[in-house]
């Protein structure tokens, strides 16, 4: 007999010692930074850059992400319905952000709640800084090399949110839908594992980057392997959107969702990349200039006849 669904009741936690618990969530995003560190590591390594520029983009990378990831949580997704709509300058607002007076406790990421698209702003954020102090050799060429490392943690992320049972798609006949009986609003039906499908994504993206770099040498095109990796995650994620539940009450009503209006500029961001920014921006190779000096033959003295 084959299931026409999958029960998913995976336990969140991974283990607890005393008052500490250890989330797969929080794990896999610690693997997903790792792997990215060795994946670029070995990149640099390759173009010979002093190791020195590796520890410190890990230092910009980690903060960059994680802070970014939070703040955008709260700015993009903590919007809720307000039990008196309030009027001011004679605008009515209907919504209102709890993070917006008390701006601090964005901070708090212990509490949970990252954004994807936080989490680029916060990046983005951070390699302007990392250019400026460390390597000033371009805002997108630093990309063309992260953004490798960063396809692998986002499927790392994704298989977080997979062990979550949260952020998945709507209900689905097809024999490869989840129940997720561990989420609290959950409806009892299968529904699409969403979570899956991004994580496939980002490692097709990863898989063609990966190939780009190594084999046609596609980072002398600056930007081009950046606007690849745009087009690979945001354009599918854009698409992806139609068939995931709504994260909050306030996006039912929006013909888009607030994960697609966040990923067109993105998208928008690649295609330029790809198509004229690149063409423009070719990595010319470094001729290595000889040290010692060629000596040059002696020249025979002739013998003057008196």
């Amino acid at each position: 007999m084959i299931l026409n669904y999958i029960t998913w009741d995976v336990n969140p936690e991974l283990f607890s010692i005393g008052p500490l618990t250890v989330r797969w969530y929080g794990a896999l995003w610690a693997i997903g930074i790792f792997l990215a560190l060795i994946l670029v590591s070995k990149l640099y390594k390759h173009e010979k850059y002093p190791e020195s520029w590796m520890d410190k983009q890990f230092f910009y990378m980690v903060i960059g992400v994680i802070v970014g990831a939070r703040v955008g949580h709260c700015l993009f997704y903590e919007w809720h319905l307000l039990p008196q709509p309030v009027e001011i300058l004679g605008i009515t607002f209907k919504y209102g952000n709890p993070f917006l007076a008390k701006p601090w406790e964005m901070l708090y990421v212990w509490q949970g709640g990252l954004s994807s698209h936080g989490g680029a702003f916060g990046l983005m954020a951070a390699m302007y800084f990392y250019n400026k102090k460390v390597t000033k050799k371009g805002f997108i060429w630093g990309f063309d090399r992260l953004v490798i490392g960063v396809a692998v943690a986002g499927a790392c992320i994704r298989l977080g949110n997979l062990m979550n049972s949260e952020i998945y798609g709507g209900v689905t006949n097809m024999p490869w839908g989840f129940i997720f009986v561990r989420d609290p609003q959950g409806d009892g039906l299968p529904h699409h594992p969403t979570q899956i499908y991004e994580m496939l994504y980002c490692l097709i993206t990863f898989a063609i980057i990966w190939w780009m770099y190594w084999k046609k040498q596609a980072y002398k095109r600056v930007g081009l392997i950046f606007g690849v990796f745009l087009i690979g995650i945001f354009g599918t994620r854009f698409l992806l959107e139609f068939i995931k539940l709504n994260q909050e009450a306030f996006e039912n009503g929006m013909w888009l969702n607030m994960g697609q209006i966040l990923s067109i500029p993105f998208i928008l961001w690649g295609l330029y990349l790809i198509f004229f920014y690149s063409k423009k921006h070719i990595q010319e190779e470094v001729v290595p200039v000889p040290t010692e000096k060629v000596r040059q033959p002696k020249k025979k003295k002739q013998n003057k006849d008196n």
